[in-house]
């Protein structure tokens, strides 16, 4: 089942049908214990959607603060090593990718999150810049993961691989985060197989694209979520992206006008427009 938040609804979609969702809150509906039984006991006395919707959905995305995971894949302990090297940085990242403690970090408030087809930002005083396409999981108050969506977790290699205590702002600034298109909630956790795809487009080129499957992840999302829940409380649930297997090489760097697609099966498909200003 997939959850779209709209402007002025919600829709259920159950396979190839749509339904009105009776909430005016989308926090209400999705911040629950048990989502997806939930919504399989109620959707047969929701009222059907006419026709499918034509226009785009928001971020999945009301209260809650998004979170990260960093260095979860082998690729992404190398990239980071490599940046941060002649910074003396270079270590730190391969202790953590080893270490028992993962690395977490705030990532947004709700609004510096961008939808599909929104404008996603590098910043300006940036030389080096990537998007890092990542599942990313909906986690309710409670601290059990209730749904996925997809998440493109911006990043500043420049400002990171300066000094690993840029960190935050290499990471966190406005309209850095790309979540979306819906909140897809499944009745078992997600495979291990599931393929997360990246492709970027220049001037209507492909210039970059690259798959990987979530069986890389040298965590498990359950050891993620439950480390973020350990001292932190979320009244409206959390998002957190679970880190990322793509990497573009280091000749590679977005450019204003770039269009950058995130894939990930069963759950669909995030596009988004890169600029420099808001």
């Amino acid at each position: 089942m997939h959850l779209y938040l709209y402007a002025d609804q919600i829709l259920l979609q159950v396979q190839d049908y749509w339904y009105h969702v009776p909430f005016r809150f989308w926090d209400e509906l999705i911040n629950r214990q048990g989502l997806h039984d939930f919504l399989l006991n109620a959707y047969p006395d929701w009222e059907m959607a006419a026709t499918i919707p034509q226009q785009t959905p928001l971020a999945p995305i009301g209260q809650q603060e998004v979170w990260a995971s960093g260095v979860t894949y082998q690729k992404s302990k190398e990239a980071r090593m490599e940046e941060a090297k002649e910074a003396g940085g270079g270590d730190f990242y391969d202790r953590v990718y080893d270490a028992d403690r993962p690395e977490l970090f705030f990532k947004a408030n709700p609004h510096r999150v961008v939808g599909p087809e929104g404008y996603l930002r590098i910043r300006q005083d940036s030389y080096w810049d990537v998007p890092e396409p990542e599942l990313t999981l909906f986690i309710c108050s409670q601290g059990t993961i209730e749904g996925y969506t997809i998440g493109n977790d911006m990043s500043s290699r420049s400002i990171e691989g300066e000094n690993p205590l840029y960190l935050p702002q290499a990471k966190t600034y406005d309209a850095s985060a790309g979540l979306g298109p819906c909140l897809y909630v499944p009745a078992e956790p997600i495979s291990p197989q599931t393929e997360i795809q990246l492709q970027i487009f220049r001037a209507g080129a492909e210039i970059f694209a690259e798959s990987i499957q979530l069986s890389r992840m040298k965590r498990t999302l359950s050891e993620l979520a439950a480390y973020l829940y350990r001292e932190c409380s979320f009244p409206h649930g959390c998002f957190l992206m679970t880190g990322t297997g793509i990497v573009p090489p280091d000749s590679f760097t977005l450019q204003a006008g770039d269009r950058v697609e995130i894939s990930i099966e069963n759950i669909g498909q995030l596009k988004n427009m890169i600029v420099t200003k808001g």
